[in-house]
């Protein structure tokens, strides 16, 4: 059994791991389904800097964010549960997803956000090909939030 501020440390933990998490997942929704329909109301030139500022902002959040759901996630299996050797199959299972995203993370920073960025006139093509990366991102986020559902044990 544990102490009680023990026990409220890591509530904690897990509050900002979900917190973290639903940023995450939060944001890519936003963007996928309310901020790209939206932007068909501005001209190429408005929707352009529109898309540019959100991006910057988002992407901004998330290098903040990302490493909190990971590191969150990983302090609770090491330090609370003793480590991976014993884990079960669905915390293997979002920490590979969750590494995934990361990864499309760093390719959609890196990758066409730079392009667009440094752009003088980014093409749409840029932006369908982030749109694109954020709709897998999603999937997989989502797929965290069923795996960890699957494997609570009520």
């Amino acid at each position: 059994m544990q102490s009680a501020p023990a026990t409220i440390l890591w509530g904690l933990v897990l509050a900002v791991h979900l917190a973290a998490m639903a940023a995450w997942v939060g944001g890519m929704v936003y963007a996928l389904f309310v901020l790209r329909p939206s932007l068909g109301l501005l001209d190429a030139t408005q929707r352009t800097s529109v898309q540019l500022q959100t991006l910057k902002r988002f992407l901004r959040l998330i290098w903040h964010v990302m490493p909190l759901v990971l590191v969150t996630g990983w302090a609770m299996e090491i330090f609370r549960e003793g480590g991976f050797a014993g884990a079960n199959w669905h915390i293997n299972a979002m920490q590979g997803l969750g590494v995934l995203m990361a990864l499309l993370f760093g390719a959609i920073y890196f990758g066409p956000f730079q392009k667009a960025r440094r752009a003088l006139r980014p093409q749409p093509a840029t932006f369908e090909r982030i749109r694109s990366l954020i709709s897998i991102k999603l999937a997989l986020g989502i797929l965290v939030i069923v795996v960890a559902s699957l494997g609570h044990q009520f």
